[in-house]
């Protein structure tokens, strides 16, 4: 296992920066290694069992190290490395999923917070716990926010020391990997996987940027990057303003990085033209506008998602909107989101559909929405992680316009209003939308938001432009960028030298 605490791409760390890696990771070890499956000599066998929410339509493995499950594919296997950490890491790795089912291989999910018997998922589940908390308590208090989240998210992910720090913790992840082919091509959708698999041999790991603005925290030397646009392209080739000292950083290797195009789902991509038309015949015939609301994955932005839905409430009980809200797997955010619109409207509760803990039906009335129509408000809620990620791409193709923070959703083809940030690194998803025209820019109060939010619902040249610029995008492959990893892991298991 090679030590990449010393050294990132050249750029040498300071032997106190290693060291307070090392005890991190000896404290770790401490702190959750009693009785854990990868913390002994014996070797972990890892067993593929099928997903029963998102296996059908994205032909998703689940992988056991129980002993269970079937022996996997050689040939025609591709993991996945993920975490579940927010919904963007799972979202980018659904899309990565349907690719690799239309490209004819077989996906394997890879979780690194989905092992409970192992150093590696509770490590993980704990830096998830700080990380999610810190998301919440950021939209509650501006101190904190201006003072610390958006400095760390910012600045001080951004640094080659934090990654060096993150190598050495990376190794106790690589006894899971280990169970693998070392061949096995492996796309990951965040660095900790992609770590994890180089230190323990593997030698086809392709890791997709999720960020376009660069940070330390998500390189993985020895892997292939593969980013979604220029400025991330340039940023990372030159590890922009990495270094601890200020200097210019020894730059990353052209052979080491690539832009591939945004990553988005086959399903979303292969029907672009025919759900901008439809956008369009709605704007035309004055139909309905449909609008989609979705919780992150840590459960951030509940007051302004209720800031929002009480201006567009008026509009569905006059039938001039619908509205969708996805609340994920957080049932608390939906309960104080219903008393808070039922003490604003005592009939609230009489427009609204439910959609909860029922995949099968939440799943139907997704694709009927796709050429039927739609009033009222549909809220949606489901335990199982997975069908609160997939739902939201689900519900992506029929609506009208997608209210988000600009997170992995600024990339995807939908008209979008692009809400305040979580973390300072996010704003660079927004200037990317609003430059590429398929997404407002940033829009960082209740007010401004409701105000852009009114017109794109009751005017019709903002929606307009936004799937004309899709369109546009579309024809030179802009949102191509899941088929392009795909391919470039595919192409590096033939000849590991040219990709």
């Amino acid at each position: 296992m090679i030590d990449r605490s010393g050294e990132v791409f050249g750029n040498e760390i300071a032997r106190s920066t290693g060291a307070k890696a090392g005890r991190a990771k000896a404290g770790y070890l401490r702190k959750f290694g009693a009785g854990a499956r990868d913390a002994g000599s014996e070797r972990i066998r890892i067993g593929a069992v099928p997903n029963a929410t998102i296996g059908r339509a994205l032909g998703v493995q689940g992988l056991a190290i129980d002993g269970s499950g079937e022996l996997l594919d050689a040939d025609r296997g591709i993991v996945i490395g993920n975490i579940r950490m927010g919904y963007g890491h799972y979202r980018i790795a659904m899309a990565m999923a349907s690719v690799i089912k239309h490209r004819g291989f077989v996906p394997y999910w890879f979780d690194l917070n989905g092992y409970d018997d192992t150093v590696t998922g509770r490590v993980v589940s704990h830096l998830d716990d700080l990380y999610s908390f810190g998301s919440r308590l950021s939209q509650k208090s501006r101190l904190f926010n201006r003072f610390f989240w958006e400095p760390l998210n910012y600045e001080g992910f951004k640094k080659l020391s934090y990654n060096a720090a993150d190598q050495k913790v990376a190794e106790l992840y690589a006894p899971l990997c280990a169970a693998f082919p070392p061949g096995m091509p492996m796309i990951t959708t965040h660095g900790w996987p992609a770590q994890a698999a180089l230190h323990a041999g593997m030698t086809d790991v392709v890791n997709a940027v999720v960020d376009n603005w660069p940070m330390a925290l998500h390189l993985a030397e020895g892997a292939l990057h593969a980013v979604q646009g220029p400025s991330a392209y340039l940023g990372y080739r030159l590890l922009r303003e990495m270094r601890d000292d200020g200097a210019p950083s020894v730059p990353m290797p052209a052979s080491d990085i690539r832009l591939v195009g945004h990553y988005v789902d086959h399903e979303i991509v292969s029907n672009l033209e025919s759900d901008c038309a439809a956008r369009i015949r709605r704007i035309e015939s004055g139909a309905p506008r449909r609008v989609l609301m979705s919780i992150g994955g840590a459960g951030a932005q509940l007051g302004l998602t209720i800031g929002l839905a009480k201006r567009v409430v008026p509009l569905v009980k006059d039938g001039r909107a619908a509205l969708y809200l996805n609340f994920g797997d957080h049932a608390d955010a939906k309960e104080r989101f219903d008393a808070a619109m039922s003490a604003f409207d005592p009939s609230y509760g009489s427009l609204v559909a439910e959609h909860v803990g029922n995949w099968a039906e939440a799943s139907a009335f997704a694709a009927g929405a796709i050429d039927g129509s739609v009033s009222g408000v549909h809220a949606f809620l489901d335990t199982d992680k997975f069908a609160a990620v997939y739902c939201t791409n689900l519900l992506m193709r029929s609506c009208d316009v997608l209210v988000t923070k600009p997170s992995e959703l600024a990339y995807y083809p939908v008209p979008k209003l692009m809400t305040r940030r979580v973390g300072g690194h996010e704003r660079w998803g927004a200037i990317r939308a609003a430059e590429l025209g398929d997404g407002t820019y940033e829009v960082d109060t209740e007010e401004a938001a409701a105000q852009a939010l009114t017109l794109m619902l009751l005017e019709d040249d903002i929606l307009r432009m936004q799937n004309e610029a899709i369109l546009r995008n579309a024809k030179i492959g802009l949102y191509d960028g899941c088929y392009r990893v795909v391919d470039l892991a595919l192409e590096r298991r033939v000849n590991p030298t040219r990709a």
